[in-house]
């Protein structure tokens, strides 16, 4: 298995399992704190790509109030990526990344199909 990278916040507790998870195989992830580091909207493309998704939305927090705020329901595409780019609390977690894949992490245990395959 390459590097395997995790989209993280220290303060979301399914981050915290995710990371436990990974401890308790003995793998070790690259930690990826997007919100001190937001992803650029290149990055989120890629993120996407990985994920094998079309649509932003499935990769966002649209329960956030900047995600009202901001009136995102009624946009798409870049205007979404650039949104998260903006405000990276937009950004649904945990995500991990590995070879080439991507998976979200919710429930924490989705991050085993990655590690199983």
């Amino acid at each position: 298995m390459g590097e395997l990278s995790l989209y993280f916040n220290p303060r979301c507790s399914k981050c915290r399992t995710a990371q436990g998870l990974l401890a308790d195989r003995g793998i070790e992830a690259r930690i990826v704190e997007y919100l001190k580091v937001a992803p650029t909207v290149p990055e989120l493309r890629a993120l996407m790509e990985q994920l094998g998704i079309n649509d932003p939305r499935e990769m966002m927090r649209t329960a956030e109030a900047v995600y009202t705020s901001l009136g995102l329901a009624d946009r798409d595409g870049d205007a979404l990526l650039e949104a998260i780019a903006a405000n990276p609390i937009l950004l649904e977690r945990p995500i991990v990344v590995s070879g080439g894949r991507a998976v979200i992490g919710r429930p924490p245990e989705r991050l085993l199909e990655l590690l199983d395959r």
